[in-house]
């Protein structure tokens, strides 16, 4: 059952694969810029590949421990999408899930996250909203995260806790900026954006808060934070932040 599942969801992604033209997936592919030599794409929806994953869903029987080996089969595939279906399945089984099934999707992006994408998405629609719910859990997990030596997981790090911010639209100050000091420590693109984006999002419910770390702050912390941090400042407060030194 378990392989006549993930089978039909294959078949059934690429039913329904756009087409693209050459121009269309050389975009695309820069865009998801994936750090696999095999990568593909069927440049589905995500709302188009849940979908897919419902239906398919409903027309079966599985079990929740079915539902975790169907997770691993996607989550190896070479195709985009598929990956994203893996994430959407296990969904399904979300009231099952407890510490084992984050050390699941640790070890899952650690292999398999290939694209900023699928770090961002599946933190923002499944981890993140499950981790919302246990602080002790989301600190713990936050914490061994941001240590990996992946740069995906230390993404998904920072992913989680600006889902939990955007959700309680709350947070602590002192936890965030402890985290954006350790993240400083690393200095590739998709960190320091992380890093911008969970400023920003912070920015939403205390922009002074930010406001002020930024000022404070903007001789040590690179221009691309900068730009990330401020986008939803006051005008006024961006230009101050941006502002040379």
């Amino acid at each position: 059952m378990i392989q006549k599942i993930a089978n039909e969801i294959k078949s059934k992604l690429k039913e329904n694969a756009r087409i693209l033209t050459q121009d269309q997936k050389e975009r695309m592919l820069k865009i998801l810029n994936s750090s696999n030599p095999n990568f593909n794409t069927y440049a589905l929806k995500l709302s188009e590949i849940e979908k897919i994953v419902k239906d398919v869903f409903k027309e079966n029987n599985a079990s929740f421990d079915d539902s975790i080996e169907i997770f691993k089969i996607l989550l190896k595939s070479n195709i985009n999408d598929e990956k994203f279906a893996g994430f959407f399945f296990i969904n399904r089984f979300k009231k099952h899930f407890d510490e084992q099934t984050i050390n699941l999707f640790h070890d899952a992006l650690f292999e398999s996250c290939d694209t900023w994408a699928l770090c961002d998405s599946s933190v923002i629609r499944v981890i993140g909203p499950f981790l919302s719910k246990y602080d002790k859990l989301a600190k713990k997990t936050i914490e061994k995260w941001s240590h990996s030596e992946n740069l995906w997981i230390r993404r998904a790090s920072m992913v989680i806790l600006l889902k939990i911010i955007s959700l309680k639209k709350d947070f602590d100050a002192s936890y965030v900026f402890n985290l954006v000091e350790k993240m400083l420590s690393y200095n590739e693109d998709y960190i320091q954006k992380g890093i911008g984006w969970l400023l920003k999002t912070c920015s939403k419910y205390k922009p002074d808060i930010i406001f002020n770390y930024l000022e404070e702050n903007k001789k040590n912390l690179p221009r691309l934070i900068l730009r990330y941090a401020s986008e939803k400042l006051p005008k006024e407060k961006r230009e101050l932040i941006l502002k040379k030194i």
